[in-house]
């Protein structure tokens, strides 16, 4: 078996690696054993020298990211099993073969135990998108893998890493890996949708709010319906599709205003059942004299790490309570969090403050999450960043 170098922990620091959380931060690091560089494979052992763990090596304060709890050999066939497994799980949630939906996610990071690796399936089209330099080398593999899973419905594998790209030893490109197919259309619980993977957001489509997005049809009936920060209207399509009367999709972005016209154009609706705006939906919501039975307001992050938390809270609370007091009486809101820094109970807390703040009686409905192709290790809570609730606005 290959030797790998050590890491060190100081004593005591070595709980929360037996509970077997994914991450080792730099602190518990006591020394290194051998040369050790960014993307390394190292082994974790305990201060007595017990084996703990394995994972890629990283500068930072998360410093080790880990993949195994097992002493073994880390070789094509460990990284072809990681990824076989993660098929596997989408295929029992019905996903790989469904005739209603052809895009998901089929590796979620440490949720598949593949910590900094995120690929989405696009209709025969793969997404890349590596945060880890250690991912970055077995890229090749990666790609072997997925033509060996797919067989001849894999069209092409795509590398958007770029973006996710934190340290300047790691050399990214935005690329095809594999063939060369963009855009895609996509079909999602029967809805289509045109998926710009090269210059679209993330990977090129929100697969995260597949299940949140079902809410919207079948609460849309006979609804006047804002769509904010709409992207390619994918919540606006849903919406339409269950009966709403009329869908104001809104967002700064005129690229984003084009791919929503297109995909309501693509689902042969009505565009008299449709409105699009480009505006800063702030904006928007100050000046506009229009109210609605139902908004939906699916912000980016507000908050990257933890130390911009106090700022993303009262973001959200003041974007919130503007949507709010633009809600007729029983009126729909469904508000969105993607911000991993900010917990479930934070996000609740402002959503409150906005409600006092607009002098409204809220209440709350559901409580959503992503979808269960971006599976939360038990053992890493952190991986669930997607939070959500739908509210009656009294």
């Amino acid at each position: 078996m290959a030797s790998y170098p050590k890491v060190i922990l100081k004593q005591g620091k070595e709980s929360a690696i037996r509970r077997f959380h994914p991450w080792l931060f730099s602190g518990a690091i006591k020394r290194t054993e051998g040369s050790v560089s960014e993307g390394d494979i190292v082994e974790l052992f305990s201060s007595s020298n017990e084996y703990l763990a394995t994972g890629h090596y990283q500068e930072g304060s998360i410093a080790v990211k880990l993949f195994s709890f097992q002493q073994e050999e880390i070789n094509y066939d460990f990284w072809r099993n990681k990824l076989k497994n993660a098929y596997e799980l989408r295929t029992k949630l019905s996903l790989t073969e469904s005739t209603f939906t052809n895009a998901y996610r089929l590796v979620f990071s440490e949720g598949d135990e593949l910590p900094g690796l995120i690929i989405d399936y696009y209709n025969g089209v793969c997404v890349i998108a590596s945060s880890s330099a250690g991912i970055d080398r077995i890229k090749p593999q990666l790609v072997d893998t997925l033509k060996e899973i797919y067989g001849e419905k894999l069209k092409a594998v795509y590398d958007k890493s770029i973006e996710l790209t934190r340290h300047a030893s790691r050399v990214t490109r935005n690329d095809f890996l594999y063939g060369n197919n963009n855009p895609v259309t996509i079909t999602e619980t029967g809805h289509k949708f045109l998926v710009d993977i090269e210059r679209g957001q993330k990977t090129g489509f929100f697969l995260d709010q597949r299940s949140n997005r079902m809410f919207a049809q079948f609460y849309g009936k006979e609804k006047k319906v804002l769509n904010a920060f709409c992207y390619s209207g994918a919540f606006s399509v849903y919406a339409l599709k269950g009966g709403a009367v009329i869908v104001h999709s809104v967002d700064s972005s005129r690229q984003a205003i084009e791919w929503t016209e297109e995909n309501i154009t693509l689902n042969r609706i009505d565009k008299a059942y449709h409105k699009s705006i480009v505006s800063d939906i702030r904006k928007y919501l100050a000046e506009t004299d229009e109210t609605y039975d139902m908004i939906i307001l699916d912000p980016p992050a507000f908050a990257k790490t933890h130390t911009v938390s106090h700022n993303a809270l009262q973001a959200y609370r003041s974007i919130n309570a503007q949507a709010m007091k633009k809600l007729n009486r029983n009126g729909l809101l469904f508000t969105f969090s993607c911000s991993q820094a900010i917990s479930r109970e934070l996000f609740q807390s402002a959503i409150m403050n906005a409600g006092l703040e607009a002098g409204r009686e809220v209440k709350i409905l559901h409580h959503l999450s992503q979808g269960p192709d971006h599976p939360v290790s038990i053992y890493h809570p952190e991986g669930e960043y997607l939070k959500g609730m739908i509210l009656c606005i009294i």
